[in-house]
């Protein structure tokens, strides 16, 4: 899985977690900040995450990404089973089913595959 990085530390774990990017890169160890998140704090990782990422990506400005970030975050957390929500909190990412609805939502609200 490839990881995204978030500026500032805590926040580079936090949003590798939440990107559901894939890949062959190496995942980061677990992120013990996971284990009580709430599938709403879940979201902001995502979204957050989303943001750098794609504006990297597209080469433009966060708030140029904003909806569509939006878009993939709420849509990837709210199609998530407790068990992918528990994945999460477990290792601090997405496990593989969940990773396939975020890359789904990817497509659907129009940003770019980080691969």
């Amino acid at each position: 899985m490839s990881a995204v990085v978030l500026a500032g530390g805590l926040s580079i774990l936090a949003s590798v977690s939440a990107y559901a990017a894939s890949g062959s890169a190496p995942l980061p160890p677990p992120d013990p900040t996971a284990k009580n998140l709430s599938p709403y704090r879940i979201q902001l990782r995502a979204f957050d995450a989303c943001l750098v990422t794609q504006s990297q990506l597209m080469g433009t400005t966060r708030e140029a990404v904003h909806s569509a970030c939006s878009c993939y975050a709420k849509g990837t957390v709210n199609a998530m089973t407790k068990d992918e929500i528990q994945a999460f909190r477990d290792t601090g990412y997405f496990n593989d089913s969940a990773r396939q609805k975020g890359l789904q939502f990817i497509d659907q609200c129009k940003l770019k595959r980080p691969f």
